[in-house]
């Protein structure tokens, strides 16, 4: 295989794949619709993790973990929310193996489950039969829960880290007494997912509530936030779900309210996924491999000795040593490749495939003169900095790749955000460029469908970045009184 990516306008799916092999994020299993996360992407989840988790810490939710098998007549209980997923189920039916007289293991037919077991595809069903034991009365309200795990929903068509039949989660399930609070429950997570995805990420995002013909299953509110990809086309990046009371009424959750009378507890639900990873390469990437924001990058500065003898490396190795204590002791992530078996060029070509935001090199001359030559793979500019002002540089320089990768992808969204009221232009625009289209929907399905078939665009969000205003709808020419987000999607 060799080294160099395919580019991006040659064939962007093609491009996607090998960055996330090449880079050392994942890799196919062999098992269709499942991956390998190899050590580097794995990292980069633990990163991402532990900061969203230190966010939702902050705003009063509290970990939890519930089991991975649910009954079947538990998950069933959700009429709406069960006739979607049971579409991607899959189901335990048997706990034993036996060997046939080939040797081989097969189903022993007496194990047979007295009830099967569904794995779970998401935990609103197994959640909501334990909250039944947890809430009698309002004191018991409200119960914030986050819960980190894997679930499984069978796909058809899979790609690595965007879509695959088992993928990393959290999903947060609260209980709440009053309708308003649990609103405000939803949609504070879609802020704090807001947050996260271009404060840490660096994605830019629109925030909006999917129509009524595309929210989740047993909720009565769907939040979104979507992002605009490299090829124009959008990920939805997470959801918060307004529950209603649906699952309440589904278990008979109710409490006690402070008049003394029963009410069904109103609810939410929402998640964040290993889709983020996916989105993050699609979102920075180039034709030379990864682009990592530095606040979630696993290696932060990678430091490479340059020398042609022992006697020159001994003297580089031990001004690295100092260099290095200095940013630990920052918390900056980094690492001293001086593995001798590998040359610096082989190093310089892999980290930049990883995406490492900082590259130092250090040789003789740098030794010498007190400077180190640093490398920054967002814009692939070299520079040289003192040994004396390094520490407050290099911060600084962290900060400004940051900043310098949002606003990239900043400018990419703005630009892939396109007003059109003719359904002609509408078809140029998501065939030849596509992107955003804010157009008016006359707000039924059957438009919707029309639009997808003919176009393969579909509605990504009702947008709150932009005022309602009245106007056609750009399929059917029916009144509509607000604009849409239309994209083509992953």
């Amino acid at each position: 295989m060799t080294n160099q990516l395919t580019k991006r306008s040659q064939d962007y799916s093609k491009w996607y794949n090998e960055i996330v092999i090449k880079s050392g994020l994942a890799e196919f299993s062999g098992i269709r619709g499942f991956m390998i996360i190899k050590p580097y992407g794995y990292s980069l989840w633990e990163i991402m993790k532990e900061k969203l988790d230190q966010m939702l810490k902050k705003s009063g939710h509290e970990n939890v973990y519930f089991p991975l098998l649910i009954p079947k007549s538990i998950f069933s209980k959700e009429k709406k929310h069960t006739k979607i997923l049971s579409e991607g189920c899959a189901v335990v039916t048997h706990y034993k193996l036996i060997k046939n007289k080939k040797k081989e293991f097969i189903i022993d037919k007496e194990s047979r489950l007295e009830e099967e077991l569904v794995i779970r595809p998401t935990s609103e069903s197994i959640i909501w039969k334990t909250y039944k034991n947890w809430i009698q009365s309002y004191r018991d309200l409200p119960i914030l829960l986050n819960q980190w795990g894997n679930v499984l929903r069978w796909e058809m068509r899979t790609r690595l880290f965007l879509r695959t039949n088992e993928f990393l989660w959290q999903e947060g399930h609260t209980a709440h007494s009053t309708q308003e609070e649990a609103i405000e429950e939803a949609e504070k997570i879609l802020n704090i997912y807001t947050n996260f995805s271009e404060k840490i990420l660096g994605i830019p995002v629109l925030q909006g509530i999917k129509p009524h013909t595309d929210k989740f299953y047993g909720s009565e509110k769907t939040y979104c936030i979507e992002a605009i990809m490299q090829d124009g086309k959008s990920l939805q990046i997470g959801t918060s779900h307004f529950l209603g009371q649906n699952f309440s009424k589904a278990f008979d959750v109710q409490f006690t309210n402070k008049n003394g009378k029963k009410e069904y507890v109103w609810s939410t639900s929402w998640g964040v996924s290993t889709r983020l990873i996916g989105g993050l390469i699609m979102t920075h990437s180039d034709d030379k491999g990864l682009i990592l924001p530095p606040k979630v990058a696993p290696i932060q500065i990678v430091i490479i000795p340059i020398y042609q003898n022992k006697e020159k490396f001994d003297i580089i190795d031990d001004m690295v040593k100092k260099i290095v204590k200095i940013f630990e002791k920052e918390k900056i992530r980094v690492k001293y490749d001086n593995i001798k078996t590998l040359t610096p060029g082989w190093k310089f070509h892999e980290y930049e495939m990883k995406g490492v935001p900082i590259r130092i090199n250090i040789g003789e001359d740098e030794v010498e003169n007190k400077k180190v030559e640093v490398f920054r793979r967002d814009t692939r500019e070299k520079m040289y900095l003192s040994w004396i002002d390094l520490k407050s540089s290099i911060i600084e320089l962290l900060d400004n790749i940051q900043k310098n990768i949002y606003k990239k992808a900043l400018d990419r969204t703005q630009k892939f955000l396109i007003k059109s009221d003719s359904y002609q232009d509408f078809k140029k625009i998501i065939n030849n460029h596509g992107g955003f289209v804010l157009a008016h929907w006359d707000g039924t399905k059957n438009t919707v469908k029309k639009i997808q078939e003919e176009t393969e665009a579909t509605i990504r969000c009702i947008p709150f970045a932009f005022e309602r205003e009245k106007g056609k709808c750009i399929y059917s020419g029916k009144p509509s009184f607000q604009r849409v987000i239309f994209s083509k999607s992953y």
